[in-house]
């Protein structure tokens, strides 16, 4: 079945739930993409990489080498060197790397890119460094001739900065660079449907129509959540009346 929720499922984005949610909803919507865009062009997965320094409690023990070192005071007659000692020891951080997924669609003969599409997640979200290398990868995308779709779907974090962004659960951008600095918005409340957004491509090419709900309710049904998502609130918590909305949506 697919999500009960009309439009985004707040359960999606519970810290358990989202990454996972986010590494197949990017692959659905270039599906959807490849489906209505001509040969012209090519729509490709690329990655962002975080890297975490872990703090002492999570730290995992980071492994064995891949060469032993073998003993030389061997039966060959080799002469046994004694090992320096070091005058002092610490141990080495490990890290913790994340992967994030966007889109590009990029012109097939010219392999250039033409428009970028990003699904924010909390990684871009919360002050950091994080947040700080997206804002500078985002600001550099907004200085160049590519548009620039960007989709947010957490209702937890200060939001990506605007001039002038209306009340909303949701959002999507969409910003043509010829247009800049104004830019195309779709405030989404959480009890609305998702929109069906226009994916601007190059001068003389119409835009390409790219329906967000569809892939969501494949995603929902083929990662089987609707099996454990419901074992905890949202996040962040619904208002009581959204908590009560929400709860008669999914009993029915």
């Amino acid at each position: 079945m697919p999500s009960p929720f009309p439009g985004m499922n707040p359960y999606l984005e519970r810290s358990s739930v989202w990454h996972d949610f986010h590494e197949r909803y990017v692959p659905a919507l270039a599906e959807a993409l490849g489906e209505s865009l001509s040969d012209q062009y090519v729509v490709r997965i690329d990655d962002h990489v975080y890297v975490h320094e872990l703090d002492r409690p999570e730290r995992r023990l980071l492994g064995r080498a891949d060469v032993a070192v073998s003993d030389l005071g061997s039966e060959s007659g080799a002469v046994a060197i004694a090992a320096a000692v070091a005058p002092a020891q610490a141990e080495l951080p490990e890290f913790d790397e994340e992967r994030l997924s966007y889109i590009e669609i990029r012109d097939r003969d010219r392999w250039t890119i033409v428009t970028v599409i990003e699904l924010l997640s909390p990684a871009n979200k919360y002050h950091g460094p994080d947040r700080a290398q997206y804002l500078s990868k985002r600001w550099q995308h907004l200085h160049c001739p590519v548009h620039y779709i960007e989709i947010d779907l957490l209702r937890g974090g200060p939001r990506a900065p605007f001039d002038s962004l209306p009340a909303c659960d949701y959002y999507v951008m969409v910003s043509r660079w010829q247009n800049r600095p104004r830019t195309d918005l779709w405030p989404i409340g959480l009890r609305e449907r998702l929109p069906i957004i226009p994916v601007p491509l190059s001068e003389g090419h119409p835009d390409v129509l790219l329906d967000l709900q569809p892939p969501l309710h494949r995603v929902y049904d083929g990662a089987r959540y609707g099996n454990y998502i419901y074992r905890g609130d949202p996040e962040p918590r619904l208002s009581d009346a959204d908590q009560q909305w929400a709860q008669t949506l999914i009993a029915q």
